[in-house]
């Protein structure tokens, strides 16, 4: 046994220390799967394996390390091979993106360096560095299709908005995945319709829906035009023949396009060619949007400049993030539709055009949003007091809307009977909850009977002869109110249950009596939510010299974004009072002669109006009607007054709470006939109470020529 054998052991391999390190080397070098290179102190390649496959390693030997992979930042690495080189320890899984001689695109790599000691040790200069590379490429490609899709997932769906959606698809995919992203949507869609089934029809007027473009392309992009890789959005183009975009929705089938000089189809779409030349663009994916065989639109997915050309994966990735897209966008779509019913429903529900009252004048502005079930309103009633009235049911869409309608229909109907606001929204609240009962006795699989319903309302009664507004509400805002000096007027209304809670505590009004020319503001809940949002609304309706329309719009300058988005409703309202010229009041005695006095009086003071004779006689004859009946029934005081506004409106109060019935009088009947012949001769009538009696009050529409000619003295 040799003295080399018997120093190594028995058990050692045959050969010496020199030929062992070389057979390690050799089988690193010849089968590892890993690169592997040896870089001399000026890191040089003095030795290496296939660093990465397909490429020569001789090609290698010699140069620089950053050279040999036309590294994008070769200084930095440099820098951190010279630190291992003097012993600050070795640098693993150190990710840069460089390029290959022979295989074409940026590639990206992990490398980590190890320092080769001398016979000194560690403290001695270092013999060179073991460089390995593993090219992760592919791996990182995968892990970046994954981000993309994973993105597309978290940010599609979350918005009932078309053109958010789009939005969020194209951020989700820029820069990650795609240079510049283009989502198209047929116009019709974005409005709501449903989507036409494919293939889609030639002419379709396709609408640029969202855009996204990296920042290394966003100064080209900007400015765009119709076609191709740009353009803003927002415009409608209708596909060329014979090119990608037309044939992808076609066939509803995904293209995966190289973009280059040679490619035949630019020359049907120049304004597609020029701006994909401007953009530098290389490679496009196409994919219609479908769902269910219906087309909503087209995404078109650019790569350029030194960017990685689209393969088939990225295709396969490009439907999936599609197919998300398209159920967003439908959802969107449907919820649009849902949303044009629900306001135009809203709208025919509404007051048309703003009512003429007699003392007040008013303004409204309503914010369409997401809620459909606000309401306003302002109703005659007689004596020349007007109704003011908001309320809102929450929720959105067609359901919301339909029981705005309703609860609107029977405060109107409320509003005639002459009740007191408390009471009103007593009955109100009657209504709500036998509506609330249908719903709960709906079949449990109807979606409708698990919803809940909620809904407030404010009702307010201006009287132009008191002066006086006498407001409750029912789990609403109170109304605001400023003076006509600018300061805001106090108006502690007790809040009430809401219309459709289960509280069954009363209503309690409050009264207030307002200086002519003041302004009251009735809003929704939305515009009063915020920061000093009632001080805000009470300072705009202080500015002087502002018509109410300007003063509404004033306010909805003002207001926050999210309000605007949520829809709301504003009512304002400027007091006033009647003209002494048109009204005419007397104290009667309880008396049976009094009906000849008052007839007398009637006719006196309508002449002196310049109303015409047939007016004239009707009115005696039901301002004797109401006279005679509350001298034979009624007690003190009696009073008679007349008011001519559009129409012209007879009073007779007596303190008695008792109110007449109209009935028919049989033919062998003497009385019985009065109120009959009053409901005959007026074209409304009713009867009102109060804490000192009750008022029976008719209306009279009048000629054309009347309305416009009588009351000289006004």
């Amino acid at each position: 046994m040799s003295d080399a054998e018997t120093a190594a052991g028995p058990g050692a391999p045959r050969g010496g220390p020199d030929q062992l390190d070389e057979a390690l080397l050799a089988t690193l070098f010849t089968q590892s799967a890993v690169g592997l290179g040896v870089l001399d102190p000026q890191l040089r390649l003095v030795r290496a394996n296939s660093l990465v496959e397909g490429e020569d390693v001789g090609e290698y030997i010699g140069h620089r390390f950053t050279e040999a992979f036309r590294l994008d930042d070769p200084d930095g690495t440099e820098q951190l091979m010279k630190r291992v080189l003097a012993g600050e320890g070795a640098a693993r899984d150190h990710l840069v993106r460089g390029r290959l001689r022979r295989i074409p695109g940026d590639r990206e790599f992990l490398v980590s360096v190890y320092r080769l000691d001398g016979p000194g040790g560690p403290e001695a200069p270092a013999l060179g560095l073991l460089v390995a590379v593993v090219d992760v490429t592919e791996r990182q490609r995968a892990r970046a299709r994954n981000a993309a899709l994973a993105a597309v997932r978290d940010a599609v769906g979350g918005s009932l908005d078309v053109a958010a959606t789009c939005r969020s698809f194209a951020d989700a995919l820029v820069p990650g995945f795609a240079d510049l992203a283009v989502v198209e949507v047929v116009d019709d869609v974005l409005r709501g319709a449903d989507p036409p089934v494919g293939p889609l029809p030639p002419g379709t007027p396709l609408r640029r829906a969202a855009s996204g473009r990296c920042d290394a392309f966003r100064d080209t992009a900007e400015g765009a035009g119709e076609g191709g890789a740009r353009g803003r959005s927002g415009v409608t183009r209708r596909l060329a023949a014979r090119t990608p975009y037309a044939l992808a929705t076609t066939d509803l089938r995904a293209r995966l396009v190289p973009l280059g000089p040679d490619n035949p189809w630019p020359a049907t779409d120049p304004d597609g060619a020029r701006a994909v030349a401007e953009t530098g663009a290389h490679s496009l994916i196409v994919v219609p949007l479908t769902l269910r065989g219906a087309v909503l639109g087209l995404i078109s997915l650019y790569r350029c400049g030194a960017a990685e050309p689209f393969d088939e994966d990225d295709v396969s990735l490009a439907v999936s993030a599609a197919t998300r897209a398209a159920l967003g966008i439908d959802n969107a779509r449907r919820y649009e539709r849902e949303h044009i019913i629900a306001s135009t429903v809203q709208r025919r529900l509404l007051p048309q055009a703003e009512r003429q009252q007699a003392a007040v004048d008013t303004a409204h502005v309503l914010l369409p949003g997401r809620d459909s079930g606000c309401w306003f309103d302002t109703i005659a009633l007689s004596g020349a007091r007007t109704a003011l009235v908001v309320g809102g049911v929450a929720g959105e869409g067609l359901q919301s809307a339909i029981a705005m309608g309703q609860l609107r229909t029977v405060i109107q109907a409320l509003a005639g009977l002459d009740l007191e606001p408390e009471e009103v929204l007593a009955r109100l609240k009657d209504t709500a909850d036998r509506l609330a009962d249908e719903r709960a006795a709906l079949p449990p699989a109807d979606a409708l009977q698990s919803e809940p319903m909620s809904a407030g309302c404010v009702y307010g009664v201006y009287d132009p002869f008191t002066r006086t507004c006498t407001v409750a509400r029912a789990g609403h805002p109170a109304p605001l109110i400023v003076g006509p000096d600018g300061r805001a007027v106090a108006l502690d209304v007790p809040e009430g249950p809401g219309l459709f809670s289960t509280d069954s505590a009363l209503f309690a009004p409050a009264t207030v009596t307002l200086e002519v020319g003041s302004l009251l503001a009735f809003c929704t809940a939305e515009l009063l939510s915020g920061d000093r949002a009632a001080e805000r609304i009470t300072e705009t309706l202080a500015r002087p010299g502002r018509s109410l329309q300007q003063l509404g719009d004033d306010i909805v300058y003002a207001l926050p974004d999210d309000t605007r988005s949520a829809g709301a409703a504003l009512l304002l309202a400027r007091t006033g009072t009647v003209s002494d010229h048109l009204v005419a009041t007397w104290d009667l005695a309880q008396d049976p002669t009094t009906p000849a006095t008052a007839r007398v009086l009637v006719r006196d003071r309508l002449q002196g109006w310049g109303l015409g004779e047939d007016t004239v006689e009707a009115t005696e004859l039901i301002v004797s009607e109401l006279v005679t009946n509350a001298v034979r029934y009624g007690t003190p005081p009696l009073r008679l007054r007349l008011l001519l506004d559009s129409t012209l409106t007879c009073e007779v109060h007596d303190g008695s709470p008792a109110s007449p019935h109209l009935r028919h009088a049989r033919t062998v009947d003497e009385g019985g006939r009065g109120l009959f012949i009053v409901s005959r001769l007026a074209s409304h009538w009713g009867a009102r109470h109060g804490p000192d009696g009750k008022v029976l009050w008719t209306e009279q529409d009048l000629p054309d020529d009347e309305r416009n000619g009588a009351g000289g003295e006004r």
